[in-house]
């Protein structure tokens, strides 16, 4: 039987249910929506649009540029059409303001609001744009803006996979209302059902719409360069010419072309080809029946070589694939690909586009001073803008960015080299797709881009309405493999993972409004317990199949004489014992033959009597002592080689015989000198031999293997004694029935392994909730219920919180304010007071130390206003003192530590609030101001919580100031 993808399996069940569906169900909604739109819905679409007009949740799992927002806005339609609200959430704020214009556009800007956090625009409107993260403070917080709410498109779902904040996602999912209608929009993932499962499980009848078919066809090509040095390299198509490029299979065969071109180390083109569409694309793939396929392979030419970037371009060019994303995992690598392209004189745009391209950049930058545009290098940045080229990635700044991406989405520029950020963010499909490389740097090792990665990363290619055909092309380089990147290329395999784990926010607001049973219920309806349980599922089949192998087992090992269990247990306790016997003579053995090794002296001659050195050596270095293997002298043995002397060499000891003297300028390099010193070592050892007692003379040392003590040992000749006096011993069939208690026994470990894997899935997250309400207990954020909790004092707070009943303190209270990632070591601070006294400038500066993770592992001594011993430096030293407090209590309820303390920022973040110009703040620095403004957005993101969260008066006034100190100049021009 055929094997039917996601996709298909969907299809059939939904032709089963339209035609069971009723002929006179209303539509008249979608009608009306069709009609604004403007263009025909695809299958997938109508489909989940239905779905939402009768009432159901919908999971749209579709490529990128399939259309899946049309459902979110059909969403949108029905809510504005009834009267009711509708939230449209996205995981960036970039992406919140993208769908805020296209939303205002459809709806006017009366109908429509934006909130992000530190932007809020029209904020009681029927339909808000805003990030996950500030409808689920909506939620904790019980805003009364969500009365009346009806739908919730969440955009990106697959989000949740994230595992910095993919919590947030599922947050969300669990605490929304029953009667809330939830939209999940989710890149192609392979395990849809899975998560449409759980959405059922969670949010009620949830219909699942995959689809797995691009709207745009995209193929997949390697770029080669020119075997000559400024040729123009040739782009050979990746599969062979049979495979249909949109459903290749898996692993399908490369282009024979392709192949030859790798075996010949060439990728060049044929003598007269100029690299134009059409002309030397070798094997240039399927095509139906009318398909063109060049005849004869490519003759070896040269060597394969990386050609340049600006090559690449002017290939694509050639070929007329721009404008492109080319993918470089590297943020200086983004940058020296333009300026590489600059110094080649590259030019993508006519008069008219340079004039328009001018234009937009001096009106999108107008409010920054021109003394901050020499800082941020706007002349270069605007210069490689006018020929067309661009740079996009999280260092740049964010009103460059967003300048970036507005020229590409107009075609005015043409190239953009992007890091993968870029792939997870905001709308901007092209044409092509380039791709670097195919390994990246995830923040530890050089790792291989995973099948859902290139998925996701070529996903942009192709623009639905503009192109009949998108292409991915890879650069080809060293470590290209071909037959791999096929195999990569059509597994588009992207599993949705969870990563939600409880917070210290999350618990005292759960604890809070629902109380701790309650909370615990909650947590695991998770998408995270969700998967482990079933996870369990499959362990636990496995347990109920050794289950009965070990009842079979056990059959066949009974003895009619006796309980032959009981005696395999006395064969297995004697067998431990003699183990435990011998491995305590092996350590007193090694013991002493490390003691011998470390009296061994410079000109000892030793005998070794066995293992790999066995016979006679001299002493030339005794070796430094200490370590669990001794010392390893350095010796000359009898076949004058210089060896080094190892425990593993002297099993059975070793022992000083006698001693010769060594010269002190004795260089072991020369022959001749060792020939000598071989010579004196004979001669001492013939003197030896002249002796009526050999060993009368030497050091005492281990020449004897040690007897094992079982002879002599009382418990194993009693458990001996035990085996032969049992029934069963003097049973004919006993080595029968013994093998099959071994059998036996070895499946018991397995299966209690089994069963252990899982008990320790099963209420996974649950568990971790109580050690995180261990922790609030024992700090004072939450308490026990009941009149004696007072009473109780510290043992109350030492108890596990799984025995009563809890609640949330006043400092929970504040707690619940804080959403930030270490929200419980600023809970802390606040509560003790670490940071009252200082100035807004200085609170922003030790907030930055909270919040900032710097890119570099060794970042050396940051510099501290006002020194060490000024008041900011003393708060730092406080809240240091704080998170190791923490730390240690995490540690001790097994739980992931909390952050660690980066003062990388601290300086910049304190001149820029003193008001100092950007110059002054990133001068010494290796900071780029497109990471210095995010990192400023988070800052005065906790700000803004500690301005609601602070327990005094004047923290909190203080935290206003800072946040205003922050958010100005380039901090404020972006709306990311």
């Amino acid at each position: 039987m055929t094997q039917l993808s996601p996709a298909e399996r969907y299809a059939a069940a939904q032709a089963r249910a339209a035609r069971d569906k009723m002929s006179g169900s209303s539509a008249a909604e979608l009608d009306r929506f069709r009609e604004e739109l403007g263009f025909t819905l695809d299958e997938f679409q109508v489909l989940a649009c239905e779905a939402l007009e009768e009432g159901r949740g919908v999971l749209v799992a579709a490529p990128t540029g399939a259309g899946k927002t049309v459902v979110g806005e059909f969403a949108v339609h029905l809510a504005l059409a009834g009267g009711r609200k509708a939230f449209y959430t996205t995981p960036i704020k970039a992406l919140s303001n993208q769908k805020y214009s296209d939303l205002v556009r459809r709806h006017g800007a009366e109908n429509v609001g934006l909130l992000t956090g530190d932007t809020t625009v029209n904020g009681d409107a029927p339909v808000v744009v805003m990030t996950t993260e500030v409808l689920r403070n909506m939620l904790y917080a019980g805003s009364p803006a969500l009365d009346g709410l009806a739908y919730v498109v969440m955009d990106e779902v697959h989000y949740l996979a994230d595992r910095f904040r993919g919590a947030v996602w599922e947050e969300v999912i669990i605490h929304l209302s029953d009667d809330v209608q939830l939209v999940s929009l989710s890149a192609t993932v392979s395990n849809a059902e899975e998560f449409g499962d759980w959405l059922e499980m969670v949010r009620g009848d949830t219909a699942v719409v995959v689809s797995e078919r691009r709207p745009v066809p995209l193929w997949q090509h390697v770029l080669m360069s020119a075997p000559e040095p400024r040729g123009t390299p040739r782009l050979l198509d990746l599969y062979a010419g049979h495979v249909d490029p949109t459903d290749p299979g898996v692993n399908p065969p490369i282009n024979p072309d392709l192949q030859v071109a790798f075996r010949s180390g060439q990728g060049g083109n044929r003598p007269g080809d100029h690299g134009r569409r059409g002309q030397g694309r070798g094997d240039r793939g399927f095509r139906g029946p009318a398909g063109r396929r060049p005849a004869g392979p490519t003759p070896p030419q040269g060597h394969r070589r990386t050609p340049p970037r600006f090559a690449v371009i002017d290939a694509l060019d050639a070929d007329g694939l721009l404008p492109a994303i080319y993918f470089i995992f590297s943020r200086a690598g983004c940058e020296a690909a333009v300026e590489q392209c600059l110094k080649a004189g590259l030019r993508l745009t006519n008069a008219q586009e340079e004039n328009e391209i001018r234009l937009l950049v001096e009106q999108r930058t107008a409010a920054i001073p021109p003394e901050d545009l020499d800082v941020l290098g706007y002349w270069s940045w605007s210069q490689a803008l006018s020929r067309g080229v661009a740079a996009h990635h999280a260092g740049m700044l964010p009103v460059f960015k967003e300048t970036v991406e507005e020229l590409f989405s107009r075609g005015l520029v043409k190239i953009v080299f992007a890091t993968e950020t870029l792939a997870l963010g905001i709308n901007m499909p092209a044409r092509s797709v380039v791709l670097d490389k195919l390994v990246k740097w995830d923040g530890s090792a050089h790792v291989a881009v995973t099948p859902g990665e290139y998925t996701q990363l070529t996903g942009r290619a192709g623009r639905r309405g503009i192109d009949i055909e998108g292409h991915a092309v890879v650069v080809d380089h060293q470590a290209l493999d071909p037959v791999a990147l096929a195999g990569l290329a059509s597994r588009r395999l992207y599993p949705l993972k969870s990563s939600f784990r409880p917070t210290y926010n999350m618990a005292v607001n759960l604890v809070a409004q629902v109380g701790r049973d309650r909370a615990r219920e909650v947590l695991e309806t998770s998408f995270a317990q969700f998967q482990a349980d079933r996870g369990v599922v499959g362990l636990a089949k496995q347990a109920q199949a050794h289950a009965e192998a070990l009842d079979g087992y056990a059959k066949a090992m009974a003895c009619d004489r006796g309980d032959f269990a009981e005696y395999m247990a006395l064969r297995e306790a004697i067998a431990e014992r003699e183990k435990d016997l011998s491995r305590a003579v092996s350590g007193a053995r090694r013991a002493e033959v490390v003691t011998a090794l470390e009296r061994l002296r410079r000109g000892d001659v030793v005998e070794v009597p066995a293992g790999r050195r066995r016979g006679y050596v001299l002493v030339l270095e005794p070796g430094e002592p200490g370590g669990f293997d001794g010392p390893r002298p350095t010796v000359l043995t009898q076949e004058r080689q210089v060896k080094k002397l190892t425990l593993a060499d002297a099993p059975g000891g070793l022992r000083t015989v006698a001693t010769v003297r060594i010269p002190k300028a004795f260089n072991p390099r020369r022959p001749e000198e060792r020939r000598d010193l071989a010579s004196s070592m004979r001669a001492a050892l013939g003197a030896l031999a002249d002796d009526d007692a050999p060993g009368s003379g030497g050091r005492p040392g281990l020449h004897a293997a040690r007897r094992s003590d079982a002879a002599s040992d009382a418990e194993l000749s009693r458990l001996r004694k035990a085996m032969r006096a049992h029934a069963c011993h003097s049973c004919p069939e006993r080595d029968d029935h013994a093998r099959w208690a071994e059998r036996w026994t070895r499946l018991k470990k397995e299966h209690d392994q089994l069963v252990r894997r899982v008990e320790g899935r099963t209420g996974s997250i649950a568990r971790t909730f109580d050690r995180t309400c261990d922790v609030l207990l024992r700090l004072g954020y939450l308490e026990r219920t009941g009149a004696a909790t007072a009473a109780r004092g510290e043992a109350a707070a030492l108890a596990p919180s799984g025995t009563g009943g809890l609640r949330v303190t006043d400092d929970g209270r504040w707690l619940r304010r804080l959403y930030a990632e270490n929200d419980l070591l600023l809970a802390e601070c606040l509560r003790r007071g670490a940071w009252d006294g200082l100035d807004a400038a200085g609170l922003a500066a030790v907030v930055s130390a909270v919040v900032f993770q710097g890119r570099r592992e060794d970042p050396g001594e940051p510099y501290v206003p006002g020194g060490p011993q000024g008041r900011l430096a003393l708060a730092l030293d406080e809240t240091q003192r704080v998170w190791s407090e923490v730390d240690d209590l995490e540690d001790a309820h097994g739980l992931t530590a909390t952050g660690q303390l980066d003062l990388g920022l601290v300086a910049p973040v304190h001149r820029w609030a003193s008001g100092k110009g950007l110059d002054a703040v990133l001068r010494g620095t290796d900071l780029a101001a497109g990471d210095f403004v995010r990192w400023c957005k988070q800052v005065v993101d906790v700000l803004d919580q500690l301005a609601a969260a602070a327990p005094s008066a004047g923290l909190r006034n203080t935290a206003r100031r800072a946040q205003d100190a922050v958010l100005r100049g380039v901090v404020a021009y972006s709306s990311l």
